[in-house]
């Protein structure tokens, strides 16, 4: 086992997969002045990213929370529906939403009548859903990473040449010096990511979960490789293009959850706008046609992370179709009927239950007829 490992480490460094021609990793040693990117920092991410949750969590409980009540979000409470093991039995194994037809039989099941059984699913998939407090944490969160790191990589990049003149990212490739504020521009927005990544499952859940997931892991995978290869200049100028449209979104999302639509509708046009620039026109004619096309300038055998670097980047470029594309959908229905809301996430749904009926369906638990095996069964006919 310890001699395929050490086989597959030998290929994955192989020099000419990352390298060109002529150059090895002997010659990423630091010397006279030269700082190289190493594998192992990576590791550090991972830290890090711990590091990132804890300061989430504390920024989210003690700023973002009360900046939510400011703006009129309270936290509302969700009321538990009464225990019921037909009806969760129906719910997680047949359907969350089940028929008019199939509500009538629970209900007889239940012994209570057909409103209440209706008013069950309702609080049942509320609980299945984050509230809007929640929501607002978690965009505050997003916010402020973005602002940060938008604000961050401009003060990181603007007085550097290859801001402005595009070719400058690979004058002296592959030995370009290492700048702690690279450094520490990449350890941050890596580390980010992972912690996005650690954090799927109890985040909200939007109806293009797969989609983050993708871009979250071709995100690390991309930063990741190019620390390793030292295509450091293009990666930052990739982090930078991607978080200046983000924060504006994370921005719109607060005032949407907080009903200030006037406010909301315009950050969301930022948005748009800002998207639009960044991914759909800087990225694929400013940032791939710096890795597509320009390194057949300085070597006329491109190595094997050439392909991969840009598979990678190609895959992000169509996630922002895929999201432009959503982008407009919500851009159309907002300028024909004025409704600025995101499909992406599901509403919590009205609950209107009073005590008396919360008593009736506790009491109708107790006198309920049938094993969930057996309405299971007979609930397809």
């Amino acid at each position: 086992m310890a001699h395929i490992l050490k086989t597959l480490n030998s290929w994955f460094w192989w020099e000419n997969i990352w390298m060109p021609i002529n150059v090895t990793w002997a010659h990423f040693v630091d010397r006279d002045g030269l700082v190289f990117p190493k594998a192992h920092q990576l590791y550090a991410t991972i830290p890090y990213a711990f590091v990132l949750l804890i300061i989430r969590f504390f920024s989210e409980r003690y700023i973002a929370m009360p900046l939510a009540k400011a703006l009129g979000i309270k936290n509302v409470r969700r009321v538990k529906p009464q225990p019921n093991p037909v009806l969760e039995s129906y719910f997680r194994e047949c359907s969350k939403h089940p028929s008019q037809s199939d509500i009538q039989g629970l209900a007889k099941k239940c012994n209570c009548t057909v409103h209440l059984v209706e008013k069950w699913f309702r609080r049942r998939r509320n609980l299945e859903i984050p509230t809007v407090l929640r929501k607002f944490q978690e965009a505050f969160w997003r916010f402020s990473f973005y602002l940060t790191s938008s604000i961050a990589g401009f003060i990181f990049l603007c007085d550097k040449p290859w801001f402005y003149d595009i070719w400058q990212t690979w004058v002296g490739y592959p030995f370009q010096t290492l700048l702690p504020s690279q450094y520490w521009y990449y350890m941050a927005e890596i580390s980010f990511y992972w912690s996005l990544l650690f954090t799927l499952g109890i985040d909200n859940k939007r109806k293009d979960f797969l989609a983050h997931v993708v871009h979250h892991l071709a995100a690390i995978g991309l930063m990741s490789g190019s620390w390793c290869a030292n295509y450091v200049r293009l990666g930052t100028l990739v982090m930078f293009v991607h978080d200046t449209a983000d924060f504006w979104l994370e921005a719109a999302k607060m005032f949407n959850y907080a009903h200030w639509e006037k406010t909301c509708n315009v950050l969301f046009i930022i948005f748009s706008i800002a998207f639009f620039i960044t991914r759909i026109i800087l990225f694929p004619f400013w940032i791939l046609r710096a890795t597509l096309y320009q390194p057949t300038y300085y070597s006329t055998t491109p190595v094997i992370a050439y392909f991969l670097f840009n598979g990678q980047l190609l895959i992000l470029q169509g996630l922002h179709l895929y999201w432009g594309y959503l982008i407009l959908k919500i851009l159309k229905r907002f300028i024909f009927l004025k409704d600025l809301k995101d499909d992406r996430s599901d509403e919590e749904e009205e609950d209107s239950v009073t005590d008396n009926e919360e008593e009736s369906i506790k009491n109708g638990n107790k006198n309920s007829c049938g094993s969930s095996k057996h309405l299971l069964n007979s609930s397809h006919h």
